[in-house]
């Protein structure tokens, strides 16, 4: 998605949240020193683009669910580890690495792309975790895209996975391990799932 079509979603969730813009452009400023001039897009469009994609985040149902899994494997940050434990090794995961551990690095040192997503609350894990990841990388931003730091749309960790794989020219995207109506939830993890579930819908996924 071009970001003059992702902007207005953006600027709409900046003040439903009330987050700050340059809070985002400042740790997208700070993953692009991180990463060192890493940016292995080439890779994670060569591994989407024509192929069948599945999309895990990490809803309890998961475990459930991966014998539907097809495809290209895009993992929801912690949904990484899930599968690892199922004996799957996702070949991307989307995270802003909240939910990292060192299942991660060990993932990055087997090849999977870490498509490491950057705004203004999660610069210490920035910081701590990136340099530690020693495989393909692949940094991103909700806000203005730099050249080395990717804005694909999408807000959550699972639904950019899925806005990643649409903009990347999947063959088809199936979607697993999400559940958006979760009640169990905190009021800004809810307001999160509201707000994925209604970007997913303008390009075609309605959860």
């Amino acid at each position: 998605m071009r970001f003059a079509d992702w902007e207005p979603h953006y600027t709409a969730i900046l003040d439903y949240f009330g987050f700050e813009r340059d809070a985002d452009e400042a740790a997208a400023r700070l993953l692009e020193e991180v990463a060192d001039g890493r940016d292995d897009v080439g890779l994670l469009e060569a591994l989407i683009r024509g192929r069948a994609v599945t999309v895990c985040g990490n809803a309890p149902s998961l475990p459930d669910e991966i014998d539907q899994i097809e495809g290209t494997v895009l993992a929801a940050d912690a949904a990484a580890e899930v599968l690892a434990d199922h004996g799957v090794r996702p070949d991307a995961v989307f995270t802003d690495l909240d939910g990292a551990t060192d299942v991660f690095v060990d993932l990055s040192r087997q090849g999977t792309v870490m498509v490491v997503h950057a705004h203004g609350d999660n610069v210490p894990l920035l910081r701590h975790w990136v340099p530690l990841l020693p495989g393909p990388l692949v940094a991103t931003t909700q806000a203005a895209p730099l050249p080395h730091v990717h804005n694909f749309g999408g807000f959550t960790d699972g639904d950019r996975a899925v806005f990643a794989a649409d903009d990347l020219g999947a063959a088809s995207i199936r979607i697993i391990g999400f559940d958006l109506a979760d009640r169990n939830v905190d009021p800004v993890k809810r307001g999160k799932l509201f707000w994925a579930g209604k970007l997913l819908r303008l390009i075609g996924y309605d959860l």
